[in-house]
């Protein structure tokens, strides 16, 4: 028989790694609870999708991923699957995605009865007239933090997006002109974006000024001719792409366009596709590609001392041309001059 210090070390050892196996066990049924509880997302919405994306959330399924990435200027996760039209989603391929919760906005609300039968229905209001927006976005986000499983992910996302527009505010030049933010929808409609907007909410926390006071309708945005636009001289025009088919030729000979004062002072600042529905990443890509815009045009202090350098040379040289004239007139004339004497 071994000795009893063997025995009682024996002992010992088995009971520690009995221990260990235990918390070795926990460690595994946590991180499985962990995986199994995170929910599967499938969004008919690209404001919610967008959103779940910048949380590290991606949805499983997105309907119209093409048209996502040309309209809200962001690529769609390799892994999301394509349900087809928002309007009309592929039922079946939903369906075999088993998704745990289904996401939708009020523009979608009567599809609800028909989804609900593959999976629970979420609907998310947005734009809400009257509302400030940017605290619509930031419930939204914390929301979607919360249905997801990333409320931190979602409160770094609302912190990061205030945090820029603070840095995005100061970079914004003084005398900058009031703006108008509008899209095209054929060569001669554009909507324009006023109150209740994604675009007007981004000015105002940039200290900017739009242009466009008129009444909007609940999506924040006017839908008006171009010729609308001929009475706003001050303003500067702010297009934000993507163009219609056909759009961007036909305003090249186009004389209502041409007219507008903005176009005339070749001051029209054209920006990427950002989705004007969106959420806090479409407002920081806003901000973003806007900001920029406007700070190519503001020259830095180097730029600025190197411009007053020369200026000052050419003066200089001036001086100097203008008293070697002088000094040959005087000698042409038979005058002498006190610098000549």
């Amino acid at each position: 028989m071994p000795p009893a210090s063997l025995r009682a070390g024996f002992h010992d050892g088995l009971r520690l790694l009995g221990s260990s196996l235990r918390w070795l066990l926990l460690g595994m049924v946590l991180y499985s609870t962990n995986v199994i509880s995170a929910p599967r997302i499938a969004s008919l919405d690209w404001t919610l999708a967008e959103t779940l994306v910048a949380i590290d959330a991606p949805p499983v399924a997105l309907a119209q991923t093409n048209d996502y990435t040309s309209w809200v200027g962001n690529h769609v996760p390799a892994d999301i699957e394509d349900l087809g039209l928002r309007g009309q989603p592929n039922m079946e391929l939903l369906a075999s995605l088993q998704p745990d919760e289904i996401i939708i906005s009020s523009m979608f609300s009567n599809l609800e009865p028909m989804l609900s039968e593959i999976a629970p229905v979420r609907t998310y209001s947005l734009y809400t007239p009257g509302t400030p927006v940017w605290p619509e976005l930031e419930s939204l986000t914390r929301q979607l933090g919360e249905l997801s499983d990333h409320e931190q992910e979602a409160e770094r996302l609302i912190a990061d997006s205030n945090a820029r527009m603070k840095q995005l505010a100061e970079r914004i030049p003084a005398d900058t002109r009031p703006l108008i933010a509008l899209q095209f929808m054929d060569a001669r409609h554009v909507r324009v974006f006023g109150a209740d907007s994604l675009f007007e909410a981004v000015m105002e926390r940039l200290g900017l000024r739009n242009g466009w006071q008129e009444p909007t309708n609940a999506w924040g945005f006017t839908l008006v001719g171009i010729e609308q636009l001929v009475s706003l001289e001050e303003a500067r025009l702010v297009v934000v792409e993507p163009y219609p088919a056909g759009v961007a030729e036909a305003l090249e000979t186009s004389g209502l366009w041409q007219h507008l004062a903005s176009v005339q002072r070749d001051d029209v600042i054209i920006l990427p596709p950002v989705w004007s529905f969106g959420s806090l990443p479409s407002a920081i890509r806003f901000a973003d590609t806007l900001v920029a815009a406007l700070d190519t045009e503001t020259p830095d202090a180097e730029t600025l001392d190197a411009e007053a350098e020369a200026v000052e040379a050419e003066v200089v040289e001036a001086e100097v041309v203008e008293a070697e004239v002088v000094e040959a007139e005087a000698v042409d004339t038979g005058e002498v001059t006190d610098a000549g004497r």
